[in-house]
């Protein structure tokens, strides 16, 4: 992945001005077919979600009760980790994005909903909705890539402090909600201004967030381990909380990192996008900056179909449960206009975003030119690089761009 503009051949080189406006066309109407034929099977099916889900977590927490029994905590801490993963993929993300407001239903809102993750409703609409979704992959404007902690692509400096970026990557996906909570409050920028300094709306959203991390660990880490206490399995089910939250954390982030970080995803430059952006421009931006995950349809449930990564950045505010509907459709105007519709299998998908998060802890280039042979040299090499101070690395880097362009000009001559 690095920004469509430094490539040498831009997959989107062959499309005319018009070709992406009739791209934006052809979306808006499969967006609008949708949208008309919303009714009570979509009502229906979230109801029954939701319903699910309830049901699934307070028959968990009935089995924790007696969690000091081992099957018993297993039975309990699975159930709880499915329940606490629907309610934070299939249900929160999409009821907050809007996607069920239509049945003015004030219990299946936008408005009213809050999830049990660390993040405020308020705090993850804005960053996610408003900022992510509008700038999805535009380096310098969404957020969301490396959420700020990690270099996602070639063009962003690398640093010595990037060498620990798989380290901390793995400690974030433990830990995703709390990460997620301190993303959304722009902490580490703010942080940095002067206590004096903040701005009361800051200081109002990390009010709401303590309050918010300490209700839910109240609730999980307090109130049903001392539910559990009369037959002896305080302990076991404070454990099965805790492995819950993992879990969810874990996948979320899985799931996450599958949909925009895999090898081949677009990124942007600001200057790349213009002021006044045409709806075919922004659909053709989140086509390309997406990818999907091939599988079951369980597995789609359990992603909040977020598996369908591409259908949910064309549409965001379409019910969720007809993303894997009209994925066809897409695929086939991705087909029509040569583009690359980029979907794989979880594990797959997984193994290149991490491989990812690797390659690009290393400088530029460094990862595909070594190997057994050269790796003496090449450890001396990285060393030198960590220790050297910042002209060595510009020399470095201006070395290996010289050196990728000069191969993809010969595989262009060579094609």
């Amino acid at each position: 992945m690095t920004t469509i503009t430094n490539q040498l051949v831009n997959p989107t080189a062959h499309l005319t001005p018009e070709d992406i406006e009739q791209i934006g066309i052809e979306l808006d109407a499969i967006r609008q077919e949708v949208l008309d034929s919303r009714g009570e099977s979509d009502a229906a099916y979230i109801r029954k979600v939701v319903d699910t889900q309830r049901k699934l977590e307070l028959a968990s927490r009935a089995v924790l009760l007696f969690s000091v029994l081992p099957p018993a905590w297993i039975v309990g801490t699975a159930g709880l980790s499915v329940a606490k993963i629907l309610e934070n993929m299939e249900i929160g993300h999409n009821v907050m994005h809007g996607q069920w407001d239509w049945m003015r239903d004030p219990k299946i809102h936008s408005t009213t909903w809050e999830w049990d993750n660390a993040s405020t409703a308020e705090g993850w609409k804005h960053s996610h909705n408003q900022v992510h979704h509008t700038y999805t992959n535009i380096v310098g404007k969404d957020n969301d890539l490396g959420y700020g902690i990690m270099r996602v692509d070639e063009d962003q400096r690398w640093l010595p402090m990037h060498l620990g970026q798989p380290v901390w990557a793995f400690i974030n996906a433990c830990f995703f909600e709390y990460g997620i909570a301190a993303y959304d409050l722009e902490l580490g920028k703010n942080l940095r201004v002067p206590k004096e300094k903040r701005s009361e709306e800051f200081k109002r959203k990390a009010k709401d967030t303590l309050a918010k991390i300490r209700k839910q660990a109240t609730k999980d880490y307090v109130v049903h381990p001392a539910l559990s206490i009369p037959t002896g399995s305080f302990v076991p089910t404070l454990a099965a909380n805790f492995v819950a939250n993992l879990v969810r954390n874990l996948w979320s982030n899985s799931v996450i990192m599958c949909g925009h970080f895999p090898e081949g995803v677009e990124t942007f430059e600001k200057k790349s996008i213009p002021e006044q952006e045409t709806r075919g421009e922004w659909y053709l931006r989140q086509m390309l900056g997406s990818a999907n995950i091939s599988g079951s349809p369980a597995m789609h449930l359990m992603t909040g179909n977020l598996s369908h990564q591409i259908e949910h950045h064309l549409f965001p505010d379409l019910p969720s449960n007809r993303y894997a509907e009209v994925a066809p459709k897409v695929r086939a105007l991705f087909e029509k206009y040569d583009l690359n519709y980029h979907s794989a299998p979880l594990p797959q998908q997984v193994a290149s975003a991490w491989h990812k998060v690797f390659r690009l802890s290393l400088p530029n280039g460094w990862l595909a030119e070594t190997n057994v042979k050269n790796l003496p040299q090449q450890l001396g090499l990285l060393k030198k690089l960590t220790t050297g101070g910042p002209k060595v690395r510009r020399a470095y880097d201006a070395a290996q761009r010289r050196a990728a362009r000069q191969r993809r000009e010969a595989e262009a001559v060579a094609a």
